[in-house]
């Protein structure tokens, strides 16, 4: 064991080569690992698998080793042989060492396409076809990355595919959180809580209350969409909307571009004599509002711990008649399904 002398202008040079290897290591163990565990009906720790592979390398830079990662042939082959646990690659180095040291050229008449064919088989038992007749039943959209990646890996080259399948399944995601589900939400008779008016036509909206829920971390790519739908919301509200209270339990998370947008939003209704409120949005969240120094503006009265609250703060501030099917029935007693 010797530890290397690596210079700076060493580590300038090695570091994109560096890059690539720690991207296909990572992604190799963590596919394989997944792949093979969901087959055998366990479960793995992906953190667990990286500081595996870390001390892994770091052992072997410190013999003057190559950089490894998990095996997608050698583990197959050793699972089609009958290996059952981690005792298998103990044993199967303590055999190599004892073929290089006793007998370094038993196999070196071997065909090379012998042991690709030894690999080949074992490697078609991770191919996983029922996983993929549901992926296509399922999401069509990851199905279209897999064959990217699959296409990317296969013509491309390994590096390159996987790459080009991990930025496209990032932007996928930005995609979707872009423009993600929202609601308007309403009283629905016999059910509890509020619930989305499009799903249920039939819903009750509260005189003069908006309550909108919006499934989505706010930040920068879906800022304007969410104040865009917020105007929408209140031009077609019939009576006009006196409070807009955005039910934010779905949103984890509200970047500083996100903030600024809301700062105007709070100043534009607030010019309007519309008051905007909050139910149900994480202490972390409003942790970040604080540091935005937005939640002062917008006042803490204007943030309720449910949506039940901001209703009934709403009703007593400004005096609105109504009356939900709970109450109803409670004063009537059950109401009927013909009703």
């Amino acid at each position: 064991p010797i530890v290397p002398r690596v210079s700076l202008d060493d580590i300038t040079r090695l570091s994109q080569g560096a890059l690539a290897i720690a991207l296909i290591a990572v992604t190799d163990t963590t596919v394989l690992s997944q792949s093979l565990a969901t087959k055998r009906g366990e479960e793995i720790e992906p953190d667990q698998e990286l500081v595996a592979l870390g001390v892994a390398n770091i052992a072997s830079g410190l013999f003057a080793g190559f950089a490894i990662s998990s095996s997608s042939s050698r583990t197959p082959v050793a699972i089609a042989a009958g290996a059952r646990t981690q005792a298998t690659s103990i044993v199967g180095a303590l055999l190599v060492t004892v073929l290089l040291v006793a007998a370094p050229s038993a196999l070196a008449a071997l065909p090379q396409p012998v042991l690709a064919g030894v690999v080949l088989v074992a490697a078609f038992g991770l191919i996983d076809v029922p996983g993929l007749r549901r992926l296509i039943r399922w999401r069509q959209a990851d199905f279209a990355l897999w064959c990217i990646a699959f296409l990317g890996v296969t013509i491309v080259g390994v590096l390159e595919g996987i790459f080009f399948a991990t930025l496209l399944s990032l932007g996928d995601f930005v995609r979707r959180a872009w423009r993600p589900h929202h609601a308007v939400l309403g009283r629905v008779r016999k059910l509890k809580g509020y619930h989305d008016l499009e799903r249920f036509p039939a819903g009750r909206q509260i005189p003069g209350l908006a309550l909108y829920r919006f499934d989505a971390p706010l930040f920068f790519a879906n800022a304007s969409h969410f104040r865009r739908s917020v105007r929408a919301i209140i031009a077609n509200a019939e009576p006009p909307v006196s409070w807009f209270v955005v039910c934010g339990e779905p949103i984890t998370d509200i970047d500083s571009t996100a903030g600024q947008m809301l700062e105007d939003l709070h100043e534009e209704l607030d010019a309007r004599g519309i008051e905007l409120a909050f139910a149900e949005l994480k202490d972390p969240v409003k942790d970040r509002l604080k540091r935005y120094e937005l939640y002062g503006r917008i006042g803490d009265p204007a943030f309720f711990p449910t949506i039940g609250t901001a209703v009934a703060a709403y009703l007593e501030k400004t005096g609105t008649v109504w009356t939900d099917w709970e109450e109803d029935a409670a004063a009537h007693g059950p109401v009927s399904k013909s009703s």
